[in-house]
């Protein structure tokens, strides 16, 4: 792809085959770590009959509220496809690095990443709640955010984070909003001297994607991905 002439989104179809390279070198990459799921679902009235619809999802992520730079990831067998009927019954268990926080009480956080047809980018969606399952309050949830996310919080408040239902389950969730995605991911892939050279990979586009959107949750890609774009 033509990075001088490409705007920074992508289409469902490349949206399914970048999850999948995700999916694929994630678990190859970190082993050792909950793997991302592809959640197949019913295809919604403008997706074409060719097309596969459904989002990626890390669920049952258990956030430790410590300041230690390293946390042990325990996690049990998943399998890599699942469906949106089963997903109540997903029971990937991990520890995600926490930079702030001033309690002890150990939050779940449940992430997807959806492909919204209007922004023709990727969107992060989550929900964060305690381990008798009670919902964290928006204010309970910034006060586990890393630093540079509540910061973000305090200038744009509800234009960064806001909660919305999630198009698939029917709930509210809360979800990064994609406005602007297009151009920073455009922006990105400029920067990179070998894409610009060569074209845009879909294959990476999540995976470039990821490894800033996910810092907003505390969630971390391992270097190793990252040093193989």
């Amino acid at each position: 792809m033509d990075i001088s002439s490409w705007d920074g989104t992508i289409s469902l179809a490349e949206f399914h085959v970048a999850a999948r390279a995700l999916v694929e070198k994630w678990k190859r990459v970190s082993s050792a770590s909950p793997p991302w799921s592809w959640v197949s679902c019913p295809k919604q009235p403008w997706v074409a009959s060719h097309e596969v619809e459904g989002y990626l999802s890390l669920e049952n992520i258990i956030l430790v509220s410590i300041k230690e730079e390293h946390d042990e990831l325990l996690s049990f067998p998943q399998k890599e496809e699942t469906s949106c009927s089963d997903k109540e019954e997903s029971i990937d268990i991990a520890t995600l690095v926490q930079s702030q926080s001033d309690r002890d009480e150990i939050c779940y956080y449940d992430l997807h990443i959806v492909y919204s047809a209007s922004y023709r980018v990727p969107v992060l969606y989550f929900r964060v709640y305690y381990s008798d399952g009670e919902p964290l309050e928006f204010e309970d949830i910034k006060k586990h955010l890393p630093a540079h996310s509540a910061k973000t919080l305090l200038d744009s408040k509800w234009t960064f984070i806001t909660q919305e239902e999630h198009p698939y389950l029917k709930r509210p969730w809360y979800k990064l909003h994609p406005c602007g995605t297009g151009e920073w991911m455009k922006l990105l892939f400029q920067g990179d001297v070998s894409l610009a050279r060569n074209g845009a990979a879909i294959e990476v586009y999540l995976i470039s994607w990821l490894s800033f959107v996910g810092q907003v949750v505390g969630l971390r890609i391992p270097y190793e991905m990252l040093n193989q774009l």
